[in-house]
């Protein structure tokens, strides 16, 4: 388990939740149940049964209770319980719930309660040692609903509250500002507004793109496409539709069936079609279509697939959570010996990539073996210590999440922060046995035999969707040149200069590859600068009859910046308009 997971600020946020819910039980008594109150990457919550939810009316009296409880400064007592103990305590206090867990534990499941004053609470801990330890500060933040064991179909309806909670004013008047500085950011709000996607009751989950939004997708496999003919990589395009047989040959069936869209077709009612939740299985299809030598290997496959995945309507968010995506997936076939060099050349271009879109160095995770997974351990060390020497040699800031890795393989997660300190986890590098074992993929060795080959998966964006998503809110929508679907508006003053901005300004521009548009319609000059800021596109170029009298531009930036008697050339000259002259000059 990663170091982070006992940490002093995660005890603190776990004993807020069962303070949370003591303030919520003194309140509300036996007519709210409480379920369950985990920690989050930036608070906490608890999930309640009532028979009203809650209001945001309700959060000032619980939170006035809540600093009570950690006035009072109660201990935190952890006591082990029997199984059947603890069932016929929780059945006699009317926590249904809480019974259901129990009955849901494996039999020798180990038992804890932790207590404070008359709030006992079933719980593997760890806590902070009393509910005033170190002072704390917290807020409550949203409430939502919510669903037992978050199933929507057949799980009770239940109403969440949500918080946060830092051992400093400082830090948690940073962390609201932050919060509140997001709402502003909110891809949601701004990718409708600037004309890029919109989602639609028809299709939940699934994103139409409108024009500028499909130049900006583009735009970074454009970028990717470049890397990938640098990289030797050999492009496919796979099946977004096969049969139950290969789901279950390639183990998704058993292991993500849940999240799967099948479908049914009457001529062939033995069989059933599943669209792909992931690429893999048609890389391993496409390896197999002939006799593979090691001198092939490494063998790089790169895919810009579609998936398709099932997620439950209420955590459908935007494009950071939706049910069908584009990946910027590659697949590497590959010995073991041969692990180490691609991995450090996959982190490099990481590095790279997150540096130009203005993200922090990004950190990693470094997943290790489960406790079910498959695979001798001789390998499974073997795999872990390439992967770590890699992350060592590259200087690279990681955790080593004991566990963590998939059942197939150990892997390496990649971590930023965006402009306002947010971490996010976008692309992932995870090795994998299992897969070409299944597949029988091999290739002929030295000594003419059959050798198994190793797999390593990897996405840099990852869901291209919600990368997209992340860059909205780290730019606040306010995409720099290189980036921006339109890069350029051309504005005459009057519409005596339309003629002039036709002739000089939109073939010089068009000569570059600027993404440009040209606004002639008849309203005041004012009008249309306010309106540019509300679109962002970062250049106005603005005609006048002074302009045209001195064969120069006006130049305003989307920050309101002005510059007068600019020579058109020179200004298309300083500026980088490319994705790729960028990130190779970057």
């Amino acid at each position: 388990m990663c170091s982070e997971t006992f940490s002093e600020l995660y005890k603190l946020r776990h004993s807020m939740a069962h303070v949370l819910a003591q303030a919520v039980k003194r309140l509300h008594g036996d007519t709210v149940q409480v379920t369950i109150g985990p920690v989050t990457n930036d608070g906490f919550y608890y999930d309640f049964k009532l028979e009203k939810p809650f209001t945001p009316d309700d959060l000032p009296p619980i939170e006035k209770e809540m600093k009570r409880i950690v006035k009072a400064n109660y201990p935190i007592v952890r006591k082990e319980i029997g199984r059947q103990e603890a069932i016929d305590f929780f059945t006699q206090l009317g926590e249904d719930y809480k019974v259901r867990i129990i009955n849901d534990l494996p039999e020798d499941e180990l038992l804890t309660l932790y207590e404070q004053e008359e709030f006992i609470d079933l719980c593997r801990g760890p806590h902070a040692p009393s509910t005033g330890h170190k002072k704390p500060v917290f807020k409550l933040t949203d409430i939502s609903a919510a669903y037992w064991r978050g199933d929507a179909k057949t799980g009770d309806s239940l109403c969440r509250v949500y918080g946060t909670a830092f051992f400093t004013k400082e830090e948690l008047q940073t962390h609201l500002n932050q919060k509140e500085e997001a709402k502003k950011r909110d891809h949601r709000v701004l990718g409708p507004s600037l004309d890029l996607f919109s989602i639609h009751s028809e299709s939940p989950g699934q994103i139409l793109w409108h024009p500028k939004g499909l130049i900006l997708r583009n735009l970074l496999i454009d970028l990717l496409r470049h890397q990938l003919t640098e990289g030797e990589y050999q492009e496919i395009e796979t099946p977004q539709i096969l049969s139950d047989a290969l789901w279950k040959k390639s183990g998704h069936y058993e292991k993500f069936r849940e999240n799967m869209f099948f479908c049914d077709l009457p001529e062939e009612s033995h069989v059933q079609y599943g669209l792909k939740p992931m690429n893999c299985p048609g890389a391993a299809i496409f390896y197999k279509t002939k006799r593979r030598s090691y001198r092939e290997l490494p063998l790089r496959v790169s895919e810009f697939g579609r998936v398709f995945r099932y997620e439950p309507s209420g955590v459908l968010h935007g494009l950071l959570r939706v049910r069908g995506f584009m990946q910027d997936d590659a697949h590497v076939f590959c010995r073991m010996g041969q692990i180490e060099q691609e991995v450090k050349v996959l982190i490099d271009f990481v590095k790279r990539l997150y540096k130009a879109f203005d993200f922090s160095e990004p950190a990693f995770s470094l997943g290790t073996c489960p406790e079910k997974h498959i695979g001798e351990p001789a390998k499974w060390r073997e795999a872990e210590q390439a992967l770590q020497k890699v992350l060592d040699d590259a200087g690279a800031t990681y955790e080593v999440g004991e566990g963590d890795g998939a059942f197939y393989g150990p892997k390496i997660d990649f971590n930023v922060k965006d402009a306002i300190g947010r971490t996010w986890q976008c692309g992932t590098i995870q090795l994998d046995f299992f897969l070409p074992e299944r597949f029988n993929c091999t290739a002929i060795n030295e000594e003419g035999h059959a050798e198994p080959v190793i797999l390593i998966h990897r996405a840099i964006m990852g869901s291209l969707e919600r990368f997209i998503g992340i860059c909205i809110e780290n730019y606040a929508g306010k995409f720099p040149a290189w980036l921006a679907p339109t890069q350029v508006k051309v504005v005459p003053i009057t519409d005596e200069c339309i003629e002039y901005a036709q002739e000089t300004i939109v073939p010089a521009l068009k000569a570059k590859g600027i993404r440009f548009e040209c606004d002639f319609r008849n309203e005041k000059i004012g009008y249309k600068i306010r309106e540019n800021q509300v679109h962002k596109v970062p250049y106005l170029i603005i005609v006048g009859k002074n302009e045209i009298a001195s064969d120069t531009v006006s130049i305003r930036d989307y920050n309101g910046n002005q510059q007068s008697d600019v020579h058109l050339s020179e200004f298309i000259k300083i500026n980088q308009w490319s994705v790729i002259d960028h990130f190779c000059g970057g």
